[in-house]
């Protein structure tokens, strides 16, 4: 998962009016012949590296895999009209944050502002003046008073920043692909849950070291064009149900874009990937299944497309639980 991925996940109901102006470009073109051929041999050995929409059964046991995204987007109409009676006929609807879940965040943040504040150290003091200097500009840019920003989490900074500046006024609306069912789940009277608690992401964070924040914080200062590119090429690769070689294909383009070298990208996708990916798989896991067995009908659970695929993708680890999988429509 790249911090444009988590980004998306963490910083929920960007508009699609909003998204409108932002006129990105697909990067994938601009691969060159011998990265094309590393993803293809790399996808050619990932487990179940494409696909929205998968369906596990075991013993008469029923669950949807959909990999959503929280941005909200009009090619989404037609995904979620296919996917309504997937949710109107389940037993239950699971996903990462429900509404319930989000007003704990919201109210978390607003009494323990230690989440998100850096203790006896800031920004200007771990940065040089020119780094110090990108930051401020980019700060001001999303109306943000870089003296604010200057005491935050370096890794809450780049998320921040890895929004377009073309998206800082959509922050309110809740219109992605996991609003929606969820929003469709309470009409049908179909009860939802959500796959974690709210601060399982704040709390990943907060392990991670001062110094890969850093790195974190490097990485999302691009120029503005290259982030709405980035996003453009995320999104593409959501709708052609390529989620896994979109995350390849953001790992090559990092380099070149950011100001990490080979080795820093790398570690930091691999930082992100284990944290925020892996260990939260292997943690959902008893979640759906509990709720599949607790639960008369299907069982649908909707998450980030990042969390399908892969060897220790959700699918699978519920192909190894002893679950067969076949792919749906999205």
């Amino acid at each position: 998962m790249s911090h444009f991925l988590t980004a998306i996940a963490l910083l929920i109901g960007l508009t699609s009016t909003a998204f409108a102006q932002c006129s990105g470009t697909d990067l994938r073109p601009t691969l060159t012949a011998e990265e094309d051929a590393a993803i293809e041999a790399e996808l050619a050995q990932t487990p179940f590296a494409v696909g929205n929409h998968w369906i596990a059964e075991k013993d008469g046991e029923v669950i949807h895999l959909i990999g959503t995204m929280h941005l909200s987007d009009p090619r989404l109409d037609a995904p979620y009209t296919r996917l309504r009676p997937v949710v109107q006929a389940a037993g239950k609807l699971l996903l990462e944050m429900t509404k319930d879940e989000e007003a704990k965040m919201q109210a978390a943040l607003a009494s323990r502002m230690d989440m998100l504040i850096l203790q006896d150290t800031s920004l200007p003091e771990l940065l040089d003046e020119g780094e110090w200097q990108m930051l401020s500009a980019a700060m001001r840019a999303r109306g943000m008073p870089p003296v604010m920003g200057a005491k935050m989490q370096p890794w809450y900074v780049s998320m921040l920043l890895s929004i377009p500046t073309c998206l800082q006024s959509a922050m309110q609306e809740r219109n992605g692909l996991d609003a929606r069912l969820e929003a469709l789940a309470g009409q049908s009277g179909v009860p939802t849950g959500a796959l974690e608690p709210f601060d399982t992401a704040f709390e990943a964070f907060a392990a991670v070291p001062l110094e890969m924040q850093m790195s974190m914080l490097l990485a999302s200062l691009t120029e503005p064009g290259t982030s709405v590119d980035l996003f453009e090429t995320l999104l593409s690769g959501y709708f052609d149900e390529s989620h896994a070689e979109i995350q390849m294909v953001l790992e090559r383009l990092s380099p070149r874009l950011t100001p990490l070298d080979d080795a820093e990208s790398k570690a930091v996708f691999d930082m992100m990937d284990d944290t925020l990916v892996k260990a939260r798989n292997t943690a959902w896991i008893p979640v759906i299944l509990e709720a599949a067995a607790e639960t008369e009908g299907p069982v649908v659970a909707a998450f980030g497309a990042a969390h399908l695929g892969g060897e220790d993708g959700v699918l699978k680890l519920l192909q190894a639980a002893g679950f067969s999988l076949r792919r749906a429509a999205f």
